[in-house]
């Protein structure tokens, strides 16, 4: 058995300002998307022959974190909790408590996207191709940050599993540690896999496509360790909220891998 750590939420207070350990993991994500994001537009030739830029890279972070923000507390007050958060409006805007739906955040970041992708008179699946590597280890940090809150416990772990955890709040059983399994899985591993994939040249949103398919993928797999915040059924079997909301990624991605691959096409040099 292991103990949850249960470290204080906040890191440290300056004034009568608390900063928390949540909010000190988003700024990590967004600061790891600069440096991964110049290490790409320096290392990889093939970004490079878009005419990438480390200017492009810190204007498209702005529109990403307002994506990422605002998307993901959506998500998280629509997708899973509408009627607690329409009963207390004033949380909605309560972030550093944690509460963010990665698949809104998803969505607010495409449309962030693609508003840049306009302003900057870019073709948003190149935009989706360059950006898809560097988002799965800002994910990751995200459910560091869960963990540390103590946020999305597992189910009931065997007593005999190493590393079955006790969990605050939960005093009756040990339990699966989920937000450290979707840091690994969802995020890290991941992000290993689009960093290999993307180091070469590939089809016009073959890249983005993977990442659509192997989050939803690892990201079904994932929820099985955790307790959901609802469960349907279909065709008799549990479906939790979080593998209702990656199946249309799942699919989604797949398709567009097929039509990346089998329409030849080549991403090609920005004018």
């Amino acid at each position: 058995m292991i103990h949850h750590p249960r470290p204080n939420p906040i890191a440290f207070s300056i004034g009568p300002v608390d900063i928390h350990w949540y909010g000190i993991m988003y700024v990590l994500a967004f600061a790891l998307f600069i440096i991964l994001g110049r290490v790409r537009i320096r290392t990889q030739p093939h970004v490079q022959a878009q005419g990438w830029t480390n200017s492009d890279l810190d204007d498209m972070l702005f529109y990403g974190m307002l994506g990422v923000v605002i998307g993901g507390r959506l998500g998280e007050v629509l997708f899973y909790r509408p009627d607690y958060y329409f009963s207390h409006p004033l949380e909605i805007l309560q972030t550093w408590h944690g509460g963010m739906s990665y698949h809104g955040g998803f969505i607010g970041v495409l449309i962030a996207m693609a508003l840049w992708a306009s302003k900057r008179k870019r073709n948003l699946l190149d935009v989706y191709d360059f950006i898809a590597p560097m988002v799965p280890i800002g994910y990751a940090c995200g459910r560091l940050g869960n963990f540390i809150n103590a946020e999305l416990p597992g189910r009931m772990a065997d007593p005999s599993l190493p590393w079955a955890m006790e969990w605050p709040g939960i005093t009756d059983h040990l339990v699966h540690p989920s937000p450290l399994y979707q840091m690994l899985i969802d995020g890290i591993l991941v992000f290993v896999i689009m960093w290999i994939f993307a180091r070469k040249p590939r089809p016009r949103l073959a890249v983005g496509a993977l990442y659509t398919t192997l989050y939803g993928c690892a990201r079904f797999f994932t929820e099985w360790f955790r307790v959901p915040d609802w469960e349907t059924h279909v065709f008799g079997l549990p479906i939790t909220s979080g593998q209702v909301l990656s199946l249309p990624m799942i699919v989604a991605g797949l398709i567009m891998l097929f039509w990346a691959y089998s329409s030849g096409n080549r991403q090609p040099a920005h004018a």
